[in-house]
């Protein structure tokens, strides 16, 4: 793919509505040239439906959509520059590898001879070189995504869409995947927008993180940005899963602030926030818990699971349960244990709603 061809995407005030029921408020996002961004958030938030919007298969009720400066609001799905790698790789189960990637461009008029040559090419691009003979139920899963992935890429489009594409992949196999795929959107620079509803697949492949709830954006900006930064309980929570603990904000000193968790005390940046009651997203791997009866942060384990590498606790307190996640195996502590609870320099920040 030439990453000339990658086209930015506008989403200008788009609306969207089925009948009396609105999918999509108002809905105004960029994504540049060649970044990969991600819509991420639950089910019916929106997020498939705004890339349908964007591939043609569902049009606006209101609002622009633009595809590398040009207006395609209205435009069908073949008149767009953009390809769509679906969830369940669309692959024609009676045509061999190379033949699925050639499919498209041999219906755009190439001839046969060109597009095989470029349908090879792209198989060499997705590290299936060689294994163009070999029909679809050859292959395995992340072998047929790859295929996929091929046929979207040889038609060289402005924006590639992938939707859900590792959902029909075990764990194992999503995680090299994912991999696979971002290694090859920076390599080759061209401009995708990804769907999905896996925080950690999110947090893996994305330039850009787009949350949504519904039918509008609950916050955006880097994987970093999102996990550190939450602008809200949903985000702490939807991102990497957070503890979202009341708090008293003491003082601000600068950037930093003060805050106080029953008889705890600790800093943390400010984020803008006031002194007065807050909120505080605290990753499950920011928690120390040591046995001991009294402390000014204390609680109970309720729940232990040694998982191999780290225990996970369940920790009643005064302000709600605690998720732990422990690394220290070699000191499980059992249920019922008083515990001093105490918090790490990172994992830790002031929800800025």
């Amino acid at each position: 793919m030439n990453p000339a061809q990658a086209g930015s995407v506008v989403f200008q005030n788009v609306r969207k509505t089925f009948g009396a029921f609105t999918a999509i408020h108002d809905l105004s996002l960029t994504v540049e040239p060649g970044t990969l961004v991600t819509l991420l958030g639950p089910s019916g938030c929106g997020k498939t439906t705004t890339l349908r919007m964007l591939a043609g298969l569902e049009h606006p009720s209101s609002g622009r959509i633009l595809i590398g400066g040009k207006d395609v609001t209205m435009l069908p799905a073949n008149e767009r520059d953009v390809s769509m790698v679906f969830q369940s790789y669309a692959l024609f189960p009676h045509m061999n590898s190379l033949d699925n990637v050639a499919y498209g461009l041999e219906s755009s008029g190439l001839s046969k001879k060109e597009a095989r040559q470029k349908a090879e090419h792209g198989l060499e691009l997705v590290g299936l070189a060689g294994m163009g003979r070999r029909l679809p139920a050859e292959l395995s899963g992340g072998q047929q995504q790859r295929v996929a992935v091929a046929r979207a890429l040889v038609l060289e489009p402005q924006v590639l869409l992938l939707d859900e594409p590792l959902s029909n992949l075990d764990a194992r196999l999503r995680r090299r995947v994912r991999t696979e795929i971002r290694e090859l959107q920076q390599r080759l620079q061209f401009t995708a927008v990804y769907v999905t509803h896996d925080q950690d697949e999110a947090l893996a492949v994305s330039d850009k993180i787009v949350v949504m709830k519904d039918g509008g954006i609950a916050q955006e900006g880097s994987p970093r940005d999102l996990y550190e930064a939450p602008a809200s309980s949903f985000i702490a929570d939807f991102i990497g899963e957070a503890n979202v603990v009341p708090c008293e904000i003491i003082d601000i000193s600068g950037t930093q602030a003060t805050v106080g968790i029953e008889g705890l005390r600790h800093v943390v940046p400010a984020r803008g926030a006031r002194p007065g009651r807050g909120k505080l997203a605290v990753r499950p791997n920011a928690i120390t818990v040591e046995p001991a009866e009294n402390a000014a942060f204390s609680g109970r384990i309720r729940h232990a699971a040694y998982l191999g590498d780290h225990i996970e606790y369940e920790a009643e307190t005064s302000g709600g349960t605690l998720y732990i996640v422990d690394p220290s195996v070699d000191r499980p502590l059992p249920p019922g244990t008083q515990v001093a609870i105490g918090l790490k320099n990172r994992g830790i920040a002031i929800i800025a709603e």
